[in-house]
């Protein structure tokens, strides 16, 4: 049949199967499916993984080194330093919120990094410095500043996250970003168990401080990328374009006079006082059971790289689906359930392998599917509630339950109550939390759309 002027010519079968905008199709389709990513979106979330990637790499490069700190005079010493930690966070909250006042968060967060960086620095001086006799302080408040620096700088990723992406955004592709930080937390803690007997404390520290400085950079990359979509598309959400207020305290009014921020509080209250409960059994099953230090950092190191193995293989594929399948709250309620069968299971068993474990089930399910979730609640709402209230909820509240349960076992000893008596009704509420802040978070999400 002749072809008209205005018609092109016929493909073969096989050139229209390897046709570029065929197999790119294909592509699309691909990620969509697997892994729920839609066009436009890769670099800005290739940037968000590679931002992820070395700030856990860089965290978890120094855990294994936090926890043998920790327990070098005993498991006993641990309430003292969540008293110490409890401590640090509040000048630390009040600075945080002082200077989010008065400077872009384009600024503020490479700022906060790069001050923890010097800190890092100043300690690896210290450490190559002081001797091996008297590090014992040293490593003491190393272990404070840690357990500040993990929560912030995890935070403020976070609150990040939730400007960059819309909501329904985040309930894809958070649990696609957390998959960077698990590889990167795998990557981090399997060096430590790699070289710990090898390599000094200091150099491992080298490491985590030139890690610290590539999340940095991702960062202002993503920054920069976006600025277009913080300022003017956010479907609506208009107070998430704007940069938070010059009310110092503005965060924790918030808390106070919303019920959605307290009950996220609450949630999380519960969540670290359930996890400090399973620490506590950690440190002292290990301090008993094995004395070797250098045995001790690859146990701990242990624990971290299986955790996050077991949250790499659910994290990817599983997080967006189970939030489509059940919503927010039944997935949030999932990590109450897992935690209360470990209880279960320490108190019948209270051995080594028991709290292996229980320890990586547990951070599996909440590094996987627990915090990108918990993650998504902040997505409706405005800078304040992102960069004030959520670093006061993930620092001093979360720091507030460590402190709470670190006592509530000897208190327990002394009266001769099993401590799974109360951790197993706590993670009953939690669990009933979870559900409440499903409900909660799509009456946000409607409002803040109207």
């Amino acid at each position: 049949m002749p072809q008209t002027p205005n018609q092109p010519p016929e493909e073969s079968p096989n050139q229209a199967e390897h046709s570029p905008s065929q197999r790119g199709g294909l592509f699309a389709s691909l990620s969509r499916r697997v892994v729920s990513i839609e066009p436009g979106e890769w670099r800005v979330l290739l940037l968000a993984w590679v931002y992820f990637f070395s700030l856990l790499s860089a965290y978890y490069m120094l855990r294994p080194i936090r926890e043998t700190m920790g327990i070098a005079r005993g498991w006993s010493n641990l309430p003292w330093l969540f008293t110490a930690t409890l401590l640090a966070m509040i000048p630390a909250n009040l600075l945080f919120a002082w200077i989010a006042s008065r400077v872009p968060r384009s600024k503020f967060i490479p700022l906060a990094h790069r001050f923890f960086g010097l800190n890092l620095a100043a300690f690896i001086v210290l450490f190559f410095l002081v001797p091996e006799s008297a590090r014992v302080w040293l490593g003491y408040s190393f272990y404070v500043w840690l357990s500040v620096f993990n929560l912030f700088v995890i935070s403020i990723f976070w609150a990040f996250m939730a400007d960059v992406f819309r909501p329904a955004q985040a309930r894809r592709l958070f649990g696609f970003i957390g998959v960077g930080g698990t590889i990167g937390a795998i990557l981090g803690s399997g060096a430590v168990w790699t070289l710990a007997e090898h390599v000094s404390v200091p150099v491992m520290m080298l490491g985590s401080l030139a890690l610290l400085e590539v999340a940095t950079q991702a960062m202002k990359g993503l920054a920069r990328s976006q600025k277009v979509s913080l300022e003017e598309h956010r479907d609506g959400l208009h107070s998430t374009s704007r940069e938070p207020s010059p009310r110092v305290l503005e965060g924790l009014r918030l808390i106070v006079c919303s019920r959605y921020m307290a009950t996220i509080a609450v949630y999380l209250l519960i969540t670290t006082i359930t996890a400090t409960f399973l620490y506590m059994e950690q440190g002292r099953i290990i301090d008993l059971a094995i004395s070797d230090e250098g045995e001790r950092t690859k146990v701990f190191a242990l624990i971290d790289m299986l955790a996050n193995v077991t949250t790499l293989l659910l994290q990817g594929f599983l997080t967006a689906r189970l939030v489509r399948w059940f919503g927010i709250g039944w997935t949030l309620a999932l990590l109450p359930m897992v935690v209360l069968l470990g209880f279960v299971g320490l108190a019948v068993a209270p051995v080594v392998w028991m709290i292996v474990v229980v320890q990586v089930a547990r951070r599996g399910l909440h590094y996987a599917v627990a915090r990108p979730v918990r993650e998504m609640l902040f997505a409706p709402l405005g800078a304040d509630a992102k960069y004030k209230s959520k670093p006061f909820i993930d620092t001093f509240i979360y720091r507030g339950g460590d402190q709470l349960a670190a006592w509530i076992p000897k208190w327990l000893a002394l009266i001769a109550i099993p401590l799974a008596y109360v951790a197993i009704p706590a993670a009953v509420v939690w669990g009933c939390v979870g559900v409440l802040l499903g409900r909660m978070e799509r009456r946000e999400e409607h409002g803040a759309r109207r």
